[in-house]
């Protein structure tokens, strides 16, 4: 599928889809971004001056002159974050971040959440960086009356929105060198900010002025747990955004490592720049409620506004310097808006790569390799929120930005569960895993929580916090940043059952059409686990199964389809139901893939007519290029016989030694491709052989096939434990995480059938041979307390014997087998199968296989390589007691 998209500037370009799921595979550009750039992403979109100039007065107003260790103890739920998200990121590089990590620890309705949590976020916190971008402009040239002009400033808001997402849009290195730029004048000034505040205090201060105390960094000096708290909140939103350097991880080199490293660095980077920030401001502007004071509820939302002036003067140098102060929280929201659009952009391209929003979303572009509609979308998207707020009530847009920090509470702490969750499996392998996989992301997770409980029910909830408030039914009056905040997520958890159903759909038909148990049989035991893909991408196409076959022979598949979701787990269903039906015929094992092979090119080719010769449908048959391993087992000789589709592999292990082997198997092309025929080989396996089939998902987590083998060699060598313990063992080793792709596992151990339960004959092709092996019969059915079967069983073994000599020859074989039926089978060198039909009252013969098939449960041909054999079963009589 392609699709055109009208570029900037009326230029027309094709994007193409996504061509992968997997980290690293959808198409983005790789190796774009060193260390460097990283720390910059992480710090440009945290909009450190933009940050401490919209909530430093908050958390001032909060807790007084303990404004500069409550900025920095919030560093630490940010760090401990920061690890949950390292670790993540290391076991699988998405750059759908939560969405995608929380989609794998929790399943795909969780995932969502996560995800719509980081886009309401995102959002409307472009919003509020619109508007201090657009009054900024105008400040920053003196026209301070258009400034405060909400028409204006929301025009020059979307101006600046439009110019960030034309420049994530052509290009993920063109963005991270406006970032450099950007940040580098923010960081300069500052830092001359934070340096001539102090020089001012201690030689030339203003009657604000307040000398550095230690009092300012003790925690405990906070007048209330509440305070506290509160001033917490408002920190954790000035660290917001280092994760931006997780959601570029794809277009960056080594990208499970780098980011990670990037991210702590970032944060520490902060910690100390708000920590400096923060004191000289607050030692040169006081506390107070008036003027420039950080107290001041009329500098709350912007403390910087009037200190520029106030540290650096209003003549020559002092004038240009406070100019640059000006432009310094406006580069810092321009960089803050660019680097929010590049996490939105590409957390809504994961989401749509697996199938959690349209595809459309999912398009990139061919020469800029940046995501199509994620980027201009997100970006119109944020411009038609602006205009809707500005429009409806300011007061509602000021409780909304203060709304942005439950989804930030809610997106961090999802994200640290998911980190414990997902590495639950290897926390104890090390003390190392269990604190950086364990416990710093499981406090950082719970800190978070308790942020969000608090902010939600206590103080956001409180009628006289913020502008706007409203009467809920049952409830009462509520604040309005609660019910602004909420809301926003109360919709994604109602979008959530519609983005979901598929990837649901698609699994309840996969569930349904596997074995919901295994039989019991008497020619193996057998376990098996299937592990379906964490989304809708990749859920369908896997399956295995255990057919019982006559003899007590037992058929053993494993397929994989190539495609992913409800069409796939269709596709699977159909052939897996090919498989079985096919496989009651007794076919060989490459004449079963020879006939299941016509069946997908069949169909393929109906499709083709249906929708016209030489075209293409939209969603080809996903039945091509299908794997399948098929194999018969016979407990009677205790050999294998198999064949394969595809590049299937199977592992045996030889139950004396317990050394694993993979045996080379004839290749045979995938199914609906063509090539050249199948080929069935026969394996000899001693009673106790284990033997593993299984799909390559299973080996997805690994450093390549080779290393996968490797691995699973190690789990199933000279083990003697139960198959269930091994299936537990091989999935935990391999896949120690959730999967994106589809997992089978169908593990076997054989045995061989007891000579007691057994008895054959060889029959000469004489005529007085048949009383002869009806004596011999119904001698063995006495020694197996089977009475009631004996005239039954002599009138088959006579009728099927009697036939064989007449229209074969010899030599003819007779065998009784005791297992859940009394099996009855008749061996000759013939190739044409005898034919039930009903004799007419004139007829000599043909009646004789018309009263076996009245007397037996079932009765069938198979072919030999040196002739057939015609068996029928029996069902024994109940034992006593039941």
């Amino acid at each position: 599928m392609e699709s055109s998209v009208r570029l900037f500037g009326g230029v027309v370009s094709a994007g193409r889809p996504a061509p992968g799921t997997g980290a690293g595979r959808k198409g983005l550009k790789n190796d774009a971004l060193g260390m460097f750039s990283s720390v910059v992403m992480g710090l440009a979109s945290t909009g450190p001056a933009y940050s401490l100039a919209a909530a430093l007065g908050i958390i001032v107003a909060g807790v007084g002159l303990q404004a500069p260790i409550v900025t920095m103890l919030a560093f630490i739920p940010m760090v401990l974050v920061a690890y949950a998200f390292r670790e993540l990121n290391a076991s699988n590089a998405d750059c759908g971040t939560t969405f995608t990590w929380a989609t794998r620890a929790f399943g795909p309705r969780t995932g969502w959440m996560g995800g719509w949590g980081l886009i309401v976020a995102n959002i409307i916190v472009m919003v509020n960086l619109a508007e201090i971008a657009g009054a900024y402009s105008f400040w920053l040239v003196g026209l301070n009356e258009l400034g405060e002009n909400r028409l204006w400033t929301t025009v020059a808001g979307i101006v600046w929105i439009a110019l960030m997402t034309a420049i994530c849009y052509v290009g993920i290195e063109f963005s991270a060198a406006v970032q450099r730029w950007l940040l580098c004048l923010e960081v300069v000034m500052l830092i001359v900010f934070a340096v001539a505040a102090l020089v001012r205090v201690y030689t030339d201060p203003p009657s604000t002025a307040i000398h550095v105390s230690a009092s300012w960094f003790n925690p405990f000096e906070v007048p209330s747990a509440k305070a506290l708290t509160s001033g917490i909140l408002a920190g954790v939103f000035i660290y917001w955004g280092w994760d931006t350097a997780f959601s570029v991880n794809e277009e960056t080199i080594e990208s499970t490592r780098i980011p990670g490293r990037a991210a702590i660095t970032s944060t520490v980077l902060l910690l100390i720049m708000y920590a400096l920030v923060a004191t000289s401001t607050q030692a040169f502007a006081g506390v107070g409620t008036s003027g420039i004071g950080l107290g001041n509820a009329q500098n709350s939302d912007d403390v910087f506004s009037g200190l520029g002036e106030a540290v650096f003067g209003s003549h020559d140098t002092g004038l240009v310097l406070s100019r640059l102060l000006i432009l310094m929280v406006l580069t810092s929201a321009l960089a803050s808006a660019q680097t929010t659009i590049l996490p939105l952009a590409r957390t809504v391209f994961s989401m749509a790569v697996h199938k959690a929003v349209p595809s459309r979303f999912a398009l990139i572009h061919r020469r800029f390799l940046t995501p199509t509609w994620g980027t201009l979308g997100m970006g119109a998207a944020s411009i038609a929120l602006l205009v809707l707020m500005t429009s409806f009530s300011q007061n509602v847009l000021a409780d909304s930005i203060d709304s942005v920090g439950l989804a930030i509470a809610f997106q961090y702490g999802l994200t640290g569960f998911a980190c414990v969750w997902y590495h639950r499996k290897v926390l104890t392998r090390s003390g190392k895993d269990l604190v950086v996989k364990g416990v710093l992301p499981g406090l950082g997770a719970l800190i978070m929580l308790m942020l969000f409980l608090y902010a939600a029910f206590v103080v956001y909830a409180n009628p006289g916090y913020g502008s706007t408030t409203v009467d809920l039914p049952l409830i009462g009056r509520t604040g309005g940043v609660t019910v602004l905040g909420l809301g926003a997520l109360l919709i994604g958890l109602l979008l959530m059952p519609v983005v979901t159903r598929g990837h649901a759909v698609a699994l309840k038909l996969q569930r349904s059409l596997l074995p919901r148990h295994l039989p019991r049989h008497a020619a193996v035991d057998s376990a098996s686990r299937y592990l379906p893909a964490d989304s809708g991408s990749g859920v369908g196409g896997d399956w295995y199964d255990v057919i019982p076959l006559s003899g007590t022979r037992v058929g053993l598949v494993v397929g994989d389809v190539r495609g992913h979701g409800l069409r796939a787990a269709a596709t699977m269903g159909r052939l897996s139901t090919g498989v079985r039906v096919l496989a009651r015929l007794d076919l060989s094992p490459d004449e079963l893939l020879s006939r299941l092979d016509d069946l997908v090119e069949q169909t393929a080719h109906e499709d083709r007519v249906g929708h016209g010769l030489g075209r293409l449908r939209p969603h080809a048959d996903q039945a091509l290029g299908v794997t399948c391993l098929y194999a018969v087992y016979n407990p009677v000789f205790g050999k294998c016989s198999l064949a394969r589709a595809g590049d299937s592999v199977l592992a045996v292990v030889e139950p004396h030694t317990g050394v694993v082997d993979y045996p080379e198997l004839p290749p045979g092309p995938p199914l609906g491709i063509g090539g050249p025929p199948y080929q069935s080989t026969e394996l000899e396996l001693p009673p106790g052989s284990l033997v593993a089939l299984f799909t390559d998902g299973l080996l997805q987590a690994t450093d390549g096939r080779g290393a996968g083998l490797a691995q699973l060699s190690h789990v199933l060598a000279g083990d003697r434990k139960s198959l269930e313990e091994l299936c537990d063992r091989a999935v935990a080793t391999l896949l120690p995480g959730p999967v994106d792709v589809d997992a089978t596992l169908l593990m076997v151990r054989t045995r061989l059938l007891d000579r007691n339960q057994f008895a054959q004959w060889e029959v000469p092709p004489d005529p007085a041979a048949v009383a002869t092996i009806r004596t011999a019969v119904s001698k063995q059915l006495r020694d197996w307390e089977l009475d009631d079967l004996t005239f039954t069983s002599e009138l088959i073994v006579s009728e099927l014997v009697t036939n064989a000599i007449r229209y074969v020859g010899g030599p003819i074989q007779v065998r009784v087998i005791r297992d859940r039926t009394l099996i009855c089978e008749v061996s000759d060198t013939g190739h044409t199968s005898p034919n039930l039909r009903h004799a007419a009252s004139d007829d000599e013969g043909g009646r004789g296989l018309f009263i076996i098939a009245q007397m037996t449960h079932h009765w069938g041909t198979r072919y030999t390589p040196t002739g057939k054999t015609i068996w029928t079963d029996q069902d024994l009589p109940p034992a006593d007691g039941q």
